[in-house]
C-alpha cells in the first residue's frame, strides 16, 4: 500500500476524532476514488503514490472547477464548501509550480524534442514528454497553454 494512502487513512481517522465534518468527508470521497482506480479493470491492485497523486489531482480539479461553476451561479455557500475540499486535497499533493517554472519545463522539453520551428504540430510530442514531468505539479491545461504559446 503506498505511503500517500496510508497517511490519508490516518488523516481521516484524526479528522473523525477532531469532528472535523469538511475534512472527513473530503477524505473519505477521496479515499472512494483510490479504492475506486484500484478495482477497476479485470484485477485489483495497490496503486503507487503517483498514481494516487493523479487521483489526486483530478479530484482538486474537479473542487476548483465545481467551485468556479458554483460562483458563476450565485451559489457562494456551494461554492465556497468546493474551495475548502480543494485546499483540503491540495495539502497532500506536491508543491505546485508557479508560471515561470512551467515556462523553463516547457521551454526546455521544446528544445530536448527538437520541435523548435515546427509549430503546433510538434505540439503531442512535446506533452509527452512534459506529462510525467508536471504530473500532480501543475495543471494540465495551464502547462497546454504555454506550450501552445512557446509553439506558436
Amino acid at each position: 500500500m503506498s505511503e500517500l494512502k496510508d497517511r490519508l487513512r490516518s488523516d481521516l481517522t484524526t479528522a473523525i476524532k477532531a469532528r472535523d465534518v469538511v475534512r472527513s468527508s473530503t477524505l473519505r470521497l477521496v479515499l472512494s476514488a483510490i479504492t475506486n482506480a484500484e478495482v477497476a479493470g479485470k484485477v485489483a491492485r495497490d496503486l503507487t503514490d503517483e498514481e494516487v497523486i493523479g487521483i489526486l489531482s483530478t479530484e482538486a480539479k474537479k473542487r476548483r472547477e465545481a467551485a468556479t461553476a458554483f460562483a458563476d451561479a450565485g451559489r457562494t455557500e456551494l461554492a465556497d464548501k468546493e474551495t475548502a475540499e480543494a485546499a483540503i486535497i491540495a495539502d497532500y499533493l506536491p508543491e505546485q509550480l508557479d508560471a515561470d517554472a512551467i515556462a523553463e519545463i516547457v521551454t526546455a522539453a521544446i528544445q530536448h524534442t527538437g520541435a523548435a520551428g515546427e509549430g503546433m504540430r510538434a505540439m503531442g510530442r512535446v506533452m509527452g514528454v512534459l506529462q510525467p514531468q508536471v504530473r500532480g505539479r501543475a495543471d494540465g491545461a495551464a502547462v497546454a497553454a504555454e506550450v501552445k504559446r512557446q509553439l506558436g
